[in-house]
């Protein structure tokens, strides 16, 4: 099984929210990393054929999705990042009903319902209603009801907003658990939603992919761009202000460690260190910010340390 997008564009007046967009698809599991508002969501909902392309098309083993119909949407489960419910009916009798809109044989529907309940950990409060559960909670039914139909394809777009992250692991491993023959496809802008269980990622910005690859192969892309720098802790300030910081811990009272994400090494002082998935994501959606030699921008006593 092969889903192809080729070229799928999609304007909204004089915007165009995902430009010329080309990929592809087989089993497993894809994220779909950027920032809010990069087109991520755009895009998937025309994968799934709630939104109509401007031009460009999703096709299915070389056939069209929209030719395709219903077989199509017969073999699709979708979680929006609006999941909508209905709170106060229970989590079995949600997972009915979503099982009959989707064709399932009323004679099956309580049990696929119940079996489907069981896997994603909400089997012993099947019979409680929706607007008991918690956060984590109603994301998992809403995971349930999008593979009730046990889908071929399953789209989940920013499955994890809002949760805390023992939550987030949770939902991670139940995903890493569902993927077996199917093709997943999560977007975050949450980094380690997918850093451990996708086998590709695609970084989308301003309505197209800048960069595709497995994780370990878009961690080159910031290699010889990430230091660890320690610096007296009143320096912290200048130093957020100056270049991308995306963590700082204290070694002592009069020391501070920042890792600092630079093309350009910030101090003599600072040493490489490996990169990280989320040091990508920080480089590539980083405020513009001038790279000013810190050392050069404050005085010697005020300097630097090793």
């Amino acid at each position: 099984m092969k889903l192809n997008v080729d070229r799928l564009t999609k304007q909204f007046g004089s915007k165009i929210a995902v430009d010329r967009v080309s990929t592809a698809f087989e089993s497993g599991i894809y994220g779909l990393l950027g920032a809010n508002g990069s087109g991520k969501t755009t895009l998937m909902r025309m994968i799934c054929g709630v939104l109509r392309p401007s031009s460009g098309e999703v096709t299915l083993n070389g056939t069209n999705t929209e030719t395709l119909g219903a077989s199509y949407r017969d073999i699709l489960g979708y979680l929006p990042q609006d999941f909508g419910y209905y709170p106060d009916f229970t989590a079995l009798s949600f997972m009915r009903y979503i099982a009959a809109l989707k064709g399932i044989d009323k004679k099956l529907q309580k049990k696929r319902s119940l079996t489907i309940l069981e896997e994603v950990g909400l089997g012993d409060v099947a019979n409680c209603k929706i607007k008991t559960f918690s956060g984590g909670m109603k994301q998992r039914l809403g995971i349930a009801q999008a593979v009730i139909n046990n889908p071929k394809i399953l789209v989940l777009d920013e499955p994890t907003a809002g949760l805390d992250p023992q939550e987030r692991v949770r939902f991670r491993n139940l995903i890493s658990r569902l993927s077996q023959d199917r093709i997943v496809l999560l977007s975050t802008h949450i980094v380690s939603d997918v850093e451990y269980i996708a086998k590709n990622i695609m970084v989308m910005k301003q309505g197209g992919f800048i960069l595709e690859g497995s994780p370990a192969d878009l961690e080159k892309q910031v290699d010889g761009k990430v230091w660890e720098l320690a610096m007296r802790p009143e320096l912290i300030e200048s130093a957020t202000a100056r270049y991308t910081v995306s963590n700082i811990y204290f070694a002592d009272s009069e020391t501070a460690v920042a890792r600092v994400i630079s093309e350009q090494k910030p101090s003599e002082a600072a040493k490489p260190i490996k990169a990280t998935l989320e040091d990508l994501y920080l480089y590539y959606f980083r405020d513009e910010k001038p790279e000013i030699d810190i050392l050069s921008a404050t005085s010697t006593e005020g300097g630097f340390h090793a």
